[in-house]
């Protein structure tokens, strides 16, 4: 049926021991989200009504995560397979949701990369019939074999464990993603038997029982067989992360962002850049991240959630997160923007400098080993090297507030909350704790400067 609803049921019951995780496997993330989190929207871009997962080992975490995750999707619906006793026997777990006149289409927590445009095909063919996602191999040692007669018609599929010597040697192999009409997959499901080596009821025996009913079952090839490459150990989701991650880069490449090399670099959420912009190596992208024009980030920083306005550029080993830079700012290099900081136009944050919720005006600068948190400072500030905003007092973060055109001296403390008036200067040395008027110098020093020449410094016996 053309217009059947469509109902995604996700195998996520497996152990994952070869994990060697207190984290249930499908939550391990891919590309900075959790492998569930990606199969999820494959389903959602299939046009699912209703996405069944089912859980076992661990599936208390996975609705924990997905009630945090996206609390507002109902689509989701959650069934538990007790016993492992294999697919067919988890498929069948949530058939009871699912109407007769529905689309079913299995898909797989722990096989995150598949993409919707190759399971489009499966399911149009799935709507009339049994429709099987089959891959070509050089190497298919572990994988369900097709077997089809001189025609071509499939026949069944044995699997690597099942398989003769004969057998053993056809490349064209089972991904384990199939389509089917829900009234249809109910009845073959009910007839799967577990005679076979693992003594499981596999869901690969539903091909023999659609052959029986005289049915002709379609395949689909997957063009990319990394697609459907599931994760069992830690070394595979390496694999498949660079693999993923290699495609990101490629992709930008192609929209025209320089990249060092592509080989080292980590996209975990979503860039979007202006034209010119040059990313060197050992960069991570996480959250949502925007670029323009002509920016320039320097080797291994991190960005979270960050967007920066044309021309800027960030020096080596930089941490910015949740934070907003204008045009031609000067960022780094060991530089760390904390959240809620805010740099208008040409703004310098030099080397060792921390700063935490704080808007600076237009071309300030604060170029060394300096802490400002929670400030608003006006424009053409010098900060210099040393300079501590203490705006914290224990139980509560107060503010300093840095009129326009102000210079602080080098190491100065400025006790919050405090003012500091337009065009002052504040000596180097000094701790504030008063407001400071416009213009003029402010000093808090000890007066006197003496030397004792008879003391000696204590010595170790």
């Amino acid at each position: 049926m053309k217009n059947a609803p469509v109902h995604c049921i996700v195998l996520a019951a497996g152990q994952g021991t070869r994990m060697k995780s207190a984290l249930p496997k499908v939550l391990h993330p891919l590309g900075g989200r959790p492998m569930l989190a990606r199969v999820l929207d494959t389903a959602h871009a299939l046009g699912a009504v209703a996405i069944h997962v089912v859980h076992g080992h661990g599936g208390e975490q996975v609705r924990q995560w997905f009630a945090q995750a996206y609390p507002q999707d109902r689509s989701v619906r959650w069934v538990v397979q007790a016993q492992q006793r294999g697919t067919a026997h988890a498929v069948l777990q949530a058939m009871p949701d699912i109407p007769d006149d529905a689309t079913v289409v299995v898909l797989y927590g722990d096989v995150p990369l598949v993409r919707p445009q190759t399971l489009r095909p499966l399911l149009d063919a799935g709507r009339r019939t049994l429709a099987v996602l089959t891959a070509e191999l050089d190497d298919p040692s572990g994988y369900g074999r097709i077997l089809r007669n001189k025609a071509g018609a499939v026949m069944g599929i044995v699997e690597d464990k099942d398989a003769n010597a004969r057998q053993k040697r056809i490349r064209e192999v089972n991904t384990g993603f199939i389509a089917a009409p829900a009234q249809r997959l109910r009845g073959w499901l009910g007839q799967v038997r577990n005679d076979n080596a693992k003594g499981e009821y596999y869901l690969t025996d539903v091909v023999a029982l659609a052959v029986k009913d005289r049915l002709r079952v379609v395949t689909v090839t997957a063009e990319d067989a990394v697609e459907v490459e599931g994760v069992n150990d830690r070394a595979q989701l390496a694999r498949l992360e660079r693999i993923f991650q290699l495609r990101q880069a490629e992709a930008l490449l192609r929209e025209g962002i320089a990249l060092a090399d592509p080989a080292r670099f980590d996209l975990r959420g979503t860039l979007i850049a202006g034209r010119d912009v040059f990313i060197d190596v050992g960069c991570v992208f996480e959250g949502r991240v925007e670029l323009g024009d002509g920016v320039h980030i320097g080797p291994y920083c991190v960005l979270r959630d960050v967007k920066l306005g044309a021309g800027t550029r960030v020096e080596a080993h930089s941490v910015l997160d949740d934070a907003t830079a204008g045009n031609d700012c000067r960022i780094g290099p060991f530089a760390r923007l904390r959240p809620q900081t805010v740099l208008a136009d040409a703004v310098h944050i030099g080397n060792f400098v921390e700063v935490k919720k704080v808007r600076m005006g237009r071309g300030s600068k604060a170029n060394h080993l300096a802490y400002l948190g929670d400030g608003d400072v006006g424009a053409d500030v010098n900060i210099g090297a040393g300079t501590i905003f203490c705006n914290y007092d224990g139980a509560n973060k107060h503010l300093t507030v840095i009129e326009d055109e102000v210079f602080i001296g080098s190491d100065t403390q400025l006790v919050a909350p405090v003012r500091i008036g337009k065009g002052a200067t504040v000596g180097a040395g000094s701790t504030i704790t008063q407001d400071v008027p416009p213009g003029g110098l402010t000093l808090c020093r000890a007066r006197e400067q003496k030397t004792y020449p008879h003391w000696r410094r204590p010595r170790k016996r």
